[in-house]
């Protein structure tokens, strides 16, 4: 049995969690998964009790409200993405292997019936956390959810926004967003899927299988090059948003 007392959250001791979780099994609202994530995965820092709560999450996830099982996926994922970070916990991927193997089946069930493109590209950022993908399962969802990366240039190490949605594929280095003119802007030249090698290839082979051609198309920019409109320095998009 776990001695919560004995664990440490992002706000100190993790004797409260046992109720929050209960909590949440009861009866579930945003505001309470949103203190979950804030104690457990704050800022994408993880603790001792962060593992200790992938259990629970493992459970949760084969709940039959889909909502429900969807939040649990997203934060044993984000969890697991910061497994390598020094938290205390030891060995979390030998000591909950079962969890992780649970989970891992979960999300990719999951995965064939997301209802949105956030959703789904959130589920496949979970996936890689649980198999411990390194740097994409903390760096995928945020830039195709917000349909922009914000990288710096390789050549001039400007900062640049890699835009990735509605408002077209391009990079900039000028705030587009709060624009009402026309910015500088270099167009994205996305990559032939044929040529996809690694990860990119795998990511874009499995939302093809799963239908998600939209989400297929934006991998081809992702995995794609861009241009530094300031010093026309070529660069892979992949390679920026992996440095950071």
């Amino acid at each position: 049995m776990t001695d919560w007392q004995r664990l440490s959250h992002a706000y100190g001791s993790a004797e409260d969690i046992p109720a929050l979780l209960a909590h949440i099994a009861s009866e579930p609202t945003p505001e309470l998964w949103n203190d979950l994530w804030s104690a457990l995965c704050h800022q994408g820092s993880v603790y001792s009790a962060s593992f200790a709560a992938l259990p629970w999450l493992a459970d949760m996830a084969e709940n039959e409200d889909r909502g429900q099982a969807v939040n649990a996926l997203g934060l044993a994922g984000a969890i697991m993405a910061g497994a390598e970070q020094s938290h205390g916990a030891g060995e979390v991927r030998t000591q909950h292997a079962a969890d992780i193997t649970a989970l891992l089946a979960a999300v990719n069930r999951h995965l064939r019936t997301a209802t949105d493109r956030t959703e789904y590209v959130d589920l496949l950022e979970s996936m890689l956390g649980f198999e411990g993908v390194a740097g994409w399962s903390e760096g995928l969802a945020w830039g195709m959810g917000n349909e922009e990366y914000e990288v710096s240039c390789p050549g001039c190490e400007s900062n640049l926004f890699v835009v990735l949605g509605e408002r077209g594929f391009f990079c900039t280095n000028e705030d587009y967003a709060l624009s009402d003119d026309t910015v500088e802007a270099r167009p994205l030249c996305p990559t032939s899927p044929a040529t996809l090698e690694g990860i990119g290839a795998r990511l874009h082979g499995i939302a093809l299988t799963d239908g998600r051609h939209d989400v297929a198309h934006v991998l081809t920019y992702v995995f794609g090059n861009a241009t530094c409109p300031g010093c026309e320095t070529d660069f892979s998009v992949a390679d920026r948003v992996m440095a950071g």
